[in-house]
């Protein structure tokens, strides 16, 4: 599972500088967002994904590492013959548990097994299913992470429904598309919305609405619950270590109290 990093700020400077056509954002998850240029918006950078002026996702200035030059050429398209199906998939084929089993610990034990942080995966399944298990598509994806019937079957899923193979799945689908480009999230989300052929076809976000929606929707949702655990862990911090109290000095020293506290407020 990816450990988010202690998030520090970037220099103003370097955030003014206008981005080359193609940069990407660094950002301290590991992740990170091809875009086309850049700008601040108050707490946050404003990550223009296309040169549409619609196509954007704000990320948190305190979440984006460094930024560099995109070397990388256009990704060639790939042989689109079915990946072999994993050899055995214990959640795929494994009998509906006798007790019943929380979602969230599903989630976390996937996406640990993938190395990916559980919230994104989270994300994921709200943009696509609402958390639905029974979710059905008008193409036709199903379950809680809306898997095509040919990527369930590649990805060894039996049982679109069953909500542990569902979120198996769907994760190493995920996790496939994160290394397939690099692990630019804003590409793998494009990838799993629109399909790896519209984002090879366009070097980047397919112009469609609902993707570009999809993906920034993900990433807002994403970006909050990173926030929201900072505050906790925060909170949490000075709970746990609470400032030291005053200690009070002998009987026969606090004629001189008065003098001590005077000369420590200067």
């Amino acid at each position: 599972m990816l450990k988010s990093r202690k998030l520090v700020a970037l220099a103003w400077l370097i955030l003014a500088i206008p981005a080359s056509a193609a940069d990407l954002a660094i950002l301290h998850n590991g992740f990170s967002i091809r875009h086309e240029r850049r700008e601040i918006v108050g707490s946050v950078t404003r990550l223009y994904l296309t040169a549409d002026p619609g196509g954007y996702v704000d990320i948190p200035t305190a979440q984006i590492e460094r930024f560099e030059i995109d070397l990388s050429p256009p990704a060639a398209p790939t042989p689109t013959a079915p990946t072999p199906a994993a050899p055995a998939l214990p959640v795929a084929t494994a009998p509906t548990p006798k007790s019943p089993v929380r979602l969230d610990d599903v989630i976390h034990d996937i996406s640990d097994r993938h190395h990916l942080d559980p919230d994104l995966v989270n994300s994921v399944i709200h943009a696509e299913s609402g958390f639905n298990p029974h979710a059905v598509s008008p193409k036709g994806a199903r379950g809680l992470m809306q898997l095509m019937p040919q990527t369930a079957s590649n990805m060894g899923v039996s049982n679109a429904f069953d909500p542990s193979a569902n979120v198996e799945g769907g994760t190493r689908y995920l996790r496939e598309l994160l290394e397939r480009y690099n692990f630019d999230l804003v590409k793998a989300l494009a990838a799993y919305n629109a399909g790896p052929e519209r984002v090879e076809q366009y070097h980047g976000v397919p112009p469609y609405r609902e993707t570009r929606s999809y993906v920034a929707r993900i990433v807002r949702d994403f970006n909050r619950k990173k926030l929201d655990e900072g505050k906790a862990a925060k909170a949490k911090a000075a709970k746990t270590h609470p400032a030291p109290k005053a200690t009070h000095a002998p009987s026969t020293a606090k004629a001189k109290l008065p003098e001590v506290a005077a000369q420590a407020s200067h």
